[in-house]
């Protein structure tokens, strides 16, 4: 029996009411220049079965400019194609202010939600997440902030990203509802988070799971033997090829299945601004993991056999 999710799942947000698909599109990089217009890349997303869009205020940033590109973008795509807004889950975040670097005052974080509606062209973010941990905040002024978005209809849902189990607790006991999501780094080369307790206290509460960077930054995608960061690096690629080559399938497909396939569900951000690329990712829901290949590529990633 293999492993992971099929393309008709419905991955639920938490208790928000709200459900994506097993793989989502992350809008990190779509102010970047291409070949292909946003439009054609947010198509790309759908056609691959997309349901969650996420992007954040920061995004576009780029030495002291771009701040808030990927938003104004993106909310282009929603006016000229209004449809849309209803075909997807839109997330977005805010908290990191180049160059403080994190601000997750109450102040701030309703100043930058609403100046994230205000670029995306919407009444209403679906899934609002606070980017980054500001140790500087307490977890009742982020929370109180997060309340009063909610309540005014500004956000459906709200969730955290890069937070460690500790900190989505402090923030959680502060909440007069539960946090929809936490979205962490997460692939074959970024284990943290099967052993830090990020996984575990998921499941534990039923908070959704947002893996960003799930092909480590691209490096997953390159060709064997072109990396040299690491052996680790080419003995995880070496298991996903071999995997990919009796499959028929994409390496990056198979790191996509890798990660679907835990049991807390994790949905997979892609990253690619092309196409073709996007599309592909589809390939995910055909490729048949077994447990022994689950550990295999767990076992190169940890440099060691597993006990």
């Amino acid at each position: 029996m293999s492993l992971g999710p099929s393309a008709d799942a419905r991955i639920p947000l938490g208790n928000s009411g709200l459900a994506v698909a097993p793989l989502g599109w992350g809008m990190w990089r779509l102010a970047e220049e291409g070949e292909a217009s946003p439009r054609q890349r947010v198509e790309a997303a759908l056609e691959a079965g997309c349901t969650l869009f996420d992007t954040a205020d920061v995004y576009g940033y780029r030495r002291g400019s771009g701040f808030g590109t990927a938003e104004t973008l993106f909310g282009a795509v929603l006016r000229a194609a209004p449809r849309l807004r209803d075909r997807i889950v839109l997330a977005s975040k805010g908290g990191i202010v180049p160059p403080v670097p994190y601000d997750s005052s109450a102040e701030h974080l309703i100043a930058a939600c609403e100046a994230s509606l205000e670029r995306l062209g919407v009444e209403c973010i679906d899934l609002y997440q606070i980017h980054r941990p500001d140790v500087l905040a307490h977890p009742s002024e982020v929370a109180q902030a997060l309340e009063r978005l909610r309540r005014a209809g500004k956000i459906r849902a709200a969730g955290v990203s890069n937070y460690s189990a500790a900190q989505f607790e402090a923030l959680a006991a502060h909440l007069p509802f539960a946090l929809a999501s936490v979205q962490n780094e997460l692939s074959p080369l970024a284990i943290d988070p099967l052993a830090d307790g990020t996984l575990d206290a998921a499941m534990r509460r039923g908070t959704a799971v947002l893996a960003w960077s799930p092909l480590a930054q691209g490096r997953l995608a390159i060709a064997p033997g072109a990396l040299a960061d690491s052996l680790r690096s080419e003995r995880v690629i070496a298991e996903l090829e071999a995997i990919a080559r009796r499959d028929g399938t994409s390496r990056t497909a198979v790191a996509y299945a890798w990660i679907m396939a835990h049991p807390a569900h994790p949905v997979p951000l892609i990253g690619s601004q092309n196409p073709a690329r996007i599309r592909e990712a589809r390939n995910a829901y055909t490729v048949h993991l077994t447990r022994e290949d689950w550990y295999r590529i767990l076992a190169a990633a940890r440099g060691m056999r597993l006990p």
